[in-house]
Formats: C-alpha cells, sequence, structure tokens
C-alpha cells in the first residue's frame, strides 16, 4: 500500500525561529526532541480554521477536546478517565516543577534514574529540595536499561517525597513493562512517595505488540492514588512549540495540592493549543501508524550502523521514542558529542542527562539525513 504521507521530505527550518535548527546554525542538529517532518494534516486544517475565525481571546479547553482525550484515554491507555482528574497545562516540564513545589517542602528530596531527561534533574531547585539520581543498570542478556532496585533502596532518604519516571524512558527508549511500573508504585509506597509519571512519548512505541505502554493509570487504584500521570500530543504531533499537555491525576487531595501549587505562575494556554490537541486525539491515528513506520526504519538503519561498524559504541535495544542513547564508557572518547562537532554535526552529550562518556540522537529526521550523521559518526569513531 502507497504511503499517504511523505517524511522524506526535506523542510528548510533554519532562519524560522527554530530553537533546534537557529540555536547553533554552522552545525547539523540532532540533538533537542522534536521532528523534522510537518506535523499531521489534521492538526495545521484545525489550526487553520481556527485562525479564520478572527478572535483570539482567552480560551479554555472546549467539549470537544475533553471528548477526545477521554475517547483516547479509552482506546489508547484502556483506561476510564473522569474529566474533574485533568488539569491542563502548556508543556509537561512546568508540571514537573509545579509537582515538586506541591508535593514536597524545603530541604526534603526528590529521587529519579539516569540517565534522564535533563529538566528531571534541574526541577527540584525550584522547591529547594534535595536530587537524588539513581543509575540505571544495564542487562546484557536483554540489551536493555533497567531500573537499580538495590541501589534505590539504598539511597531513599527519610525525607524523599516524590519519584520522577519518564516512560517510555528519555534518553533510554526504554518502555517499562507492567511489572517493572507496579513494582516501582510499590516502591514509592513503602517509602510514601508521590509517583510523578512523564509519559510524554507513550504514543511513540516503536512495537507495540512487543512492548506496549503501561501507564501509572493502569495502576491497580490503591497504587494509581498516589500517582499524578503527565500526557501530551506535542512529542508524537510535532506540535511542541503550540505547547499543550494534560496532568491526570485521579486523587482529589493531590490534585488540589497541584492546582495550589500552580497558582498563577504559568501563563494562559493560547487558543489555538486546544484545537491543535483535539485534531491530533480524534484524526491523528493514520499519520501516527505512518510515522512509526519511518521511525522503525531509521531506528534499524542507526542501531545496524552503529553494531556492525562501531561494535565498540553501546546502543540498547530501542523500544520506543524516536531518541538513541549512544554509550561510550567502553572507549577511549570522553566528550564523543565534542568530537561530532568537529564534523558539523550538533548532539545532545550525555552529561545533559548526568552520565557520560554518551551522546544521544534525535533520528527523527528524513532517511537522507540520517545517513549523513552515520557517515560522520563512523567516520569519528571508526577503527
Amino acid at each position: 500500500m502507497m504511503n499517504k504521507f511523505n517524511f522524506d521530505e526535506i523542510i528548510v527550518r533554519r532562519g524560522t525561529g527554530s530553537l533546534k535548527w537557529d540555536r547553533n546554525t554552522q552545525l547539523e542538529p540532532f540533538w533537542v526532541a522534536d521532528m523534522d517532518f510537518k506535523s499531521p494534516p489534521c492538526l495545521v486544517e484545525a489550526l487553520q480554521q481556527r485562525l479564520n475565525h478572527g478572535v483570539y481571546g482567552y480560551a479554555i479547553p472546549h467539549a470537544g477536546l475533553t471528548e477526545a482525550f477521554i475517547d483516547y484515554a479509552k482506546t489508547r491507555l484502556s483506561v476510564d478517565i473522569e474529566e474533574e482528574w485533568l488539569c491542563p497545562l502548556g508543556g509537561l516540564v512546568p508540571a514537573l516543577s509545579i509537582a515538586a513545589q506541591a508535593y514536597a517542602k524545603e530541604g526534603q528530596s526528590l529521587m529519579t534514574s539516569t540517565p534522564i531527561y535533563t529538566p528531571f534533574l534541574k526541577v527540584g531547585r525550584d522547591a529547594q529540595l534535595e536530587t537524588i539520581g539513581v543509575a540505571h543498570i544495564y542487562n546484557t542478556d536483554l540489551s536493555r536499561w533497567e531500573m537499580d532496585w538495590e541501589s534505590m533502596e539504598k539511597n531513599v532518604q527519610a525525607n524523599t517525597r516524590l519519584f520522577l519516571l519518564s516512560n517510555p524512558q528519555n534518553p533510554l527508549g526504554r518502555a517499562f513493562d507492567r511489572a517493572e511500573i507496579i513494582a516501582l508504585a510499590e516502591f514509592c509506597e513503602r517509602h510514601d512517595l508521590i509517583l510523578i509519571a512523564d509519559e510524554i512519548h507513550c504514543d511513540l512505541i516503536l512495537d507495540e505488540a512487543k512492548t506496549p505502554h503501561f501507564s501509572g493509570l493502569n495502576l491497580p487504584e490503591k497504587l494509581r492514588e498516589r500517582t499524578v500521570t503527565l500526557l501530551s500530543p506535542s512529542k508524537t504531533y510535532n506540535m511542541a512549540g503550540i505547547g499543550f499537555a494534560y496532568a491526570v491525576i485521579p486523587n482529589v487531595k493531590l490534585r488540589n495540592k497541584f492546582i495550589l501549587a500552580k497558582g498563577c505562575t504559568q501563563p494562559e494556554i493560547n487558543c489555538f493549543a486546544y484545537y491543535a490537541a483535539e485534531a491530533a486525539y480524534r484524526a491523528g491515528e493514520p499519520w501516527r501508524q505512518e510515522l512509526l513506520s519511518y521511525l522503525r526504519g531509521n531506528r534499524d538503519l542507526l542501531v545496524e550502523t552503529v553494531n556492525n561498524q562501531l561494535p565498540q559504541i553501546k546502543i540498547p535495544v530501542i523500544e520506543a521514542t524516536y531518541l538513541a542513547w549512544l554509550d561510550f564508557s567502553e572507549t577511549d572518547f570522553e566528550k564523543p558529542a565534542e568530537l561530532l562537532e568537529k564534523q558539523g554535526i550538533f548532539t545532545a552529550p550525555g552529561a545533559w542527562y548526568g552520565q557520560e562518556p554518551a551522546l544521544r540522537i534525535n533520528y527523527a529526521c528524513p532517511r537522507s539525513k540520517l545517513e549523513n550523521l552515520l557517515e560522520k559518526l563512523t567516520i569519528t569513531f571508526g577503527s
């Protein structure tokens, strides 16, 4: 069957105020997590219709969006969402900061597992909290990173109040399974922690039959009551610059604390974001399926190239996201991202995520661009 959408199209983004492309105009960017693909036509059409209305005043979630999200939760996550659980936000990074301030006090601590998306290591500062980072461990038999339960038990403190989870994991590409998420929730219960589950990449699982997403909202009710689940269409439908997300909080006490901590610190969500989100949830599935197929092809090319030509670099099985984590710990390359810059390539250094020597590559780009990157990788790190 012929593909309906063209992910090979080269779209000029430089000079458009793009963070990814205009932060360093001398380098080809493979760093920040947005895609070099056009968003689905349904989203563009929804924005155009809202634009044509001509009045852009203060906005709230309209009924169509709420219905679309509840339908999405039922279809994709197999969970019945109640409307009052929903806290709309302009993004998920602010949600992490709000949670830190809502559920802990100055001098207390939060925990997460590293390497981890950079803001996880920073939001504790907003609430004057210590951040406890426990490194993931590598399971050689399964070629995947896992949580280090023993170290987590050793490092959790009496004053630890939150655990920040990225699932699917950024930057490791793991889709944690049911047993792992339940074990984490039970760890949180034992130590009286609130589990903050950032699931922004949950619609980017590359083989949903093999590794289905297990959401914090799928936990048994007793465990779900201490969970805040963060969801957004932004990564999947390439609309991060529009700004829309949800915190889904079933427990009314946790929800009220979150809303109180949010206070007046967040800007109004713009009127376009609601309609873009509704279009993505309602009509974006055909585009998403073709996107996943294209990303699988890119992933396979990347993994095959690294394994065959650069075997000294450790690359795990990538189950989800469009991000690849390259571990250089068994090589002599101490700062690989800096070496790639000499080849004109901008990647994200492992230090940003709490682990060196490593780098993160965003492979959500036309295949011709990925092929250029792989050529530079082999030139830089090949024997």
